[in-house]
């Protein structure tokens, strides 16, 4: 079985919660799990495929008790004084007893099971074939069952490299857990071959329009609403002159009908930080207290706003500890916001951490917020992780990162910071872009591109993979950026990359990667791509945004399915204010699916929801909106839902953990075989 430092996770992965059907579970075509009631033991008395595994502090007894479901065996784990850690009954890791899967297919799952703790969960095993067994996923928790429950989930689409999977019931509380009759069968949908309803260009790259009328504000900052809606914020706009006047911009778009809204702005937020709060409501600190002058440099404010969708105007809240101009902004699992880096209000980096209460709705005093007197730099990218700590991937604005490795996690109640090894040229990340990988559950980050504005090298195409589920994780090198055209159709060399690139998570799972320069402020870069995180590659060659979008640009999902790009800012001063829209490869590939029905639009953890959909889909996500500056959105994030399938109505099984899916407003979208994702519908999980 894989390392403790794996399996030390069980606890606090997401665990989804699973439908109990009452009525015994239909039978399955085909069962290909060896030795699926236990009945045939070995010369140990233990069940044949099958072995005792876990790891921790507790105690704990593996039983093959005669209380079955059927037959004479069943595998009864029972866990008493538990300080940490888990116990499971998991398929033999071997070519004769671990199921073999193929690649691209999904298999349903499922188990008889008696247990007294909720503190159950599906665990599943896969076989890489190139660098051997490794945990995948946890796909659904299993509700206190006093008599035996049938509980039944489908897997993800097999990744590549697997030929095998192991998998069974892990148990990581105090309490006794029995299982019987284990079954798995193909549930695979095969798709009919897709109808391009486009130009063949258009279904192999997508394609870009740019908007008639362009933005009425400078769009650096940017943020989609649960209204559907995205707001634009320029403050000043890096403009020194709208500054001293005191003209400070937003603006309100809707995608529905290319229409902008004008909306009252009271202070200067150029440059703040921003994000979602669980109500719907947008949160933004910090902002320009002054411009760059010869006895000083930027100051950052300690205002702080919030912007309601419902009314479309800002309320001031109290002051931040301190000033910020360029401050990260990370949503906690309990619908927190912490706030770190930037520059103060003497222009000199600020290091004091900032904790915004959801539930108090008011930034934190110092007696109530725990320091570590670290600098993080500027809009240093804080990645939430499963366990509640934050991942600083590396990536930031201006200048080089930090002393040691470039990369750490931050573990706020605890008050430490350990460096994080692999990353390549940690001081040319300068303007770098880090994505959480879909799905949310498997903890990967990619981080790619950047530079260095102080020494203004040409960008590098160089990027960076990290398994943060790992005990001790490490970056390591992925493939580089492909290489793209300069201003003018100058082709790029091959060692050439791009500053401020947007990695956008599409509801299909790949993630777009589009914009950039390859210089500070100069020499936009004609380039987009499709980076697949199943294969870790980059499709090159994506339909390309005839707008420059390098310094100030930013790109992110629409509720329906298209991307918007916004913003562009020259070493001139001028800014480009034309708005492009992307439609994706997946809008001409034949019809979309629907979702005609939800049973709720108000989501909890660890529930099981129904929906409703016109045609056979093979995953269920929730994407959250975006809220993106200066290529940075640390809490942009694609969460799968694992589904239970019963004709037309889907049971998505939601995730128990908050720090998987914060607190707040999600997009919900589903996605038939062809690739082709639904519209999106709104969902507020809390």
């Amino acid at each position: 079985m894989p390392t403790n430092s794996i399996l030390r996770r069980v606890a606090l992965v997401a665990v989804l919660a699973v439908v109990v059907i009452a009525p015994p579970v239909a039978a399955q075509p085909t069962n290909v799990v060896s030795n699926a009631g236990m009945e045939t033991l070995g010369g140990d008395g233990f069940p044949q495929c099958w072995e005792k595994s876990g790891w921790g502090t507790h105690d704990f007894t593996f039983t093959v008790t005669p209380q079955a479901h059927t037959g004479t065996s069943a595998m009864r784990i029972e866990i008493g004084a538990h300080t940490s850690g888990d116990r499971k009954a998991m398929m033999l890791e071997s070519p004769a007893c671990a199921p073999t899967v193929t690649v691209g297919h999904q298999y349903d799952l499922s188990v008889w099971y008696t247990t007294t703790t909720p503190n159950t969960v599906f665990t599943v095993f896969r076989h890489d074939i190139t660098t051997g067994w490794q945990y995948w996923t946890d796909l659904a928790s299993l509700p206190v069952a006093g008599t035996y429950t049938a509980a039944q989930v489908r897997t993800p689409v097999v990744p590549p490299n697997t030929d095998q999977i192991s998998w069974g019931v892990t148990i990581y509380g105090t309490g006794v857990l029995t299982t019987d009759d284990y079954a798995m069968s193909d549930a695979t949908i095969t798709p009919e071959p897709p109808t391009c309803t486009g130009t063949q260009v258009q279904c192999a790259k997508g394609s870009w329009e740019v908007l008639a009328m362009p933005s009425p504000v400078r769009a650096v900052h940017a943020a989609v609403l649960p209204t559907g809606k995205v707001l634009l914020i320029a403050g000043s706009g890096n403009d020194p002159d709208a500054f001293a006047a005191g003209t400070f911009k937003t603006a309100q778009f809707d995608p529905a009908t290319n229409q902008f809204t004008e909306l009252a702005t009271p202070w200067d937020v150029f440059c703040a930080g921003h994000a979602q709060l669980p109500d719907g409501k947008l949160l933004v600190m910090g902002g320009t207290q002054a411009y760059t002058a010869p006895e000083h440099g930027y100051k950052g404010l300690r205002d702080s706003y919030i912007f309601d969708p419902a009314t479309s105007s800002y309320t001031r809240t109290n002051d931040m500890l301190a000033g910020h101009w360029y401050p990260s902004a990370t949503t906690m699992g309990n619908g927190d916001i912490l706030s770190l880096g930037g520059l103060g209000e003497d222009s000199a980096g600020t290091v004091v951490t900032e904790r915004f209460s959801a539930a108090q709705n008011r930034w934190l005093g110092f007696g109530e917020t725990k320091q570590t007197w670290a600098w993080w730099g500027l809009y240093p990218a804080m990645i939430l992780l499963q366990d509640g700590r934050l991942f600083y991937s590396g990536a930031h604005v201006f200048g080089s990162g930090l002393d040691g490795t470039g990369a750490s996690i931050y573990d706020y109640d605890a008050g430490t910071i350990v460096d994080v090894p692999g990353l390549q040229n940690k001081d040319e990340r300068d303007q770098s872009m880090s994505v959480l990988l879909p799905p949310a559950q498997d903890q990967r980050v990619l981080t790619m591109g950047g530079g260095n504005t102080f020494t203004n090298p040409d960008a590098n195409r160089l990027t960076d993979l990290i398994d943060l589920k790992q005990g001790n994780p490490t970056y390591h090198a992925g493939p580089p950026i492909p290489t793209g055209t300069l201003t003018g159709g100058v082709a790029q060399t091959a060692a050439q990359g791009k500053m401020y690139p947007s990695a956008v998570i599409l509801p299909d799972g790949m993630v777009l990667e589009t914009g950039g320069a390859l210089h500070n402020r100069t020499d936009p870069v004609f380039e987009a791509s499709m980076f697949d995180p199943a294969t870790n590659t980059f499709a090159a060659g994506m339909a390309t945004d005839p707008v420059p979008r390098g310094y100030h640009s930013s790109a992110f999902m629409l509720p329906d399915g298209r991307v918007m790009a916004v913003g562009e800012n020259p070493a001139d001063g001028s800014f480009d204010q034309r708005v492009s829209i992307y439609s994706p490869p997946y809008l001409f590939k034949g019809a979309r699916p629907q979702i005609t029905a939800v049973a709720s639009q108000a989501w909890s953890y660890g529930s099981a929801q129904q929906l409703t959909v016109n045609g056979p889909v093979v995953k269920a996500s929730l994407i959250r909106p975006a809220a993106v500056t200066h290529s940075s959105d640390p809490n942009q994030r694609y969460v799968d839902l694992p589904l239970t399938v019963a004709g037309g109505t889907l049971t998505a099984n939601v995730t128990s953990n908050p720090n998987i899916a914060p607190p707040g407003w999600y997009m919900l979208t589903v996605v038939n075989a062809a690739g082709v994702p639904s519209v999106a519908q709104w969902i507020h999980l809390g």
